[in-house]
């Protein structure tokens, strides 16, 4: 009688690589890599900026070189001219910002939770959401006349349907099994809220106020030059009609050190106040 071996089977053997073998190192590198990218980028385009304007690629005097821009913002806030603009944008974000988002997480709030509610108010606020926000400026200038008024209410208005969508939204997408959890303890309607719906909802709820955040200084910019004698953005536009291009970039650059400044605080924020949720940002991931 013959017997046939069986034939040897063959096995796939993969080598544990340097992220299994040395995590930290990796995450450490990865994330020295991304932060020297992300000044490598924007240092390596306003080099060519600087060199276009100094080799006359482009007219100097429509595109300042950004060693004018530099120095033009130095002497106007090294003199004060720049920081009453600068404090004037951001009081009204802050305030707008406060209003709006205060507003939008409430009503999010109901009516993610509520059915009826949700059915009621649903197709107004859908569509209010597609309305341009500045075409609502013209409305609050009779609602509150010239002044402060009007530029809180429109930064207000503008941040309320970001935080107010990504509220319901993370409201009804959380699990039942979370509500059908604290029904079984006998959770009150304020433990429920403090102990499933607030903690289930509020890391998607930051990222909409995140995004929120630097909408709101865009919004303010634009409203400044329609409907204010100050704030950066009546600085950019106003130096734009007297053809004062350096000032007017100055102004740029702020309103972009701002909205990256103030979006980041808010998502620090946000990670100090979810720690359990994962980041919304994928460093040290390969």
């Amino acid at each position: 009688m013959t017997t046939i071996a069986p034939e040897r089977e063959s096995l796939l053997v993969r080598a544990p690589g340097p992220h299994e073998l040395h995590p930290v190192r990796t995450h450490r590198r990865r994330r020295a890599l991304e932060l020297s990218l992300a000044v490598a980028v924007p240092l390596l385009l306003v080099l060519l900026w600087q060199l276009a304007a100094t080799q006359a690629w482009i007219d100097d005097r429509v595109y300042p070189a950004p060693s004018t821009i530099l120095a033009d913002g130095w002497d106007r806030a090294a003199a004060g001219d720049l920081w009453p603009d600068v404090w004037a944008t951001l009081k009204r974000v802050l305030a707008g910002y406060a209003v709006g988002t205060a507003a939008g997480y409430a009503l999010g709030l109901l009516m993610g939770s509520l059915s009826l509610v949700r059915a009621a108010l649903e197709p107004l606020l859908d569509a209010l959401y597609v309305v341009p926000k500045l075409a609502l400026l013209p409305i609050f200038l009779n609602m509150f006349g010239l002044g402060e008024g009007p530029q809180v209410a429109l930064v207000a208005a503008t941040v309320f349907f970001f935080v107010w969508i990504s509220t319901m939204s993370a409201v009804m997408s959380i699990p039942s099994g979370h509500r059908d959890a604290g029904q079984v303890f006998g959770a009150s309607p304020w433990q429920m809220f403090r102990h499933v719906l607030l903690p289930a909802s509020l890391p998607a709820v930051l990222v909409g106020a995140r995004i929120a955040a630097g909408v709101a200084v865009l919004v303010i910019v634009a409203s400044e030059q329609i409907a204010a004698t100050n704030g950066l953005g009546h600085l950019i536009f106003d130096s734009r009609a007297l053809f004062q291009n350096d000032v007017m970039f100055v102004g740029i650059v702020c309103v972009a050190v701002l909205g990256v400044l103030f979006s980041e605080l808010v998502r620090v924020v946000g990670r100090l106040l979810t720690p359990w949720a994962p980041r919304d940002r994928g460093r040290g991931q390969s």
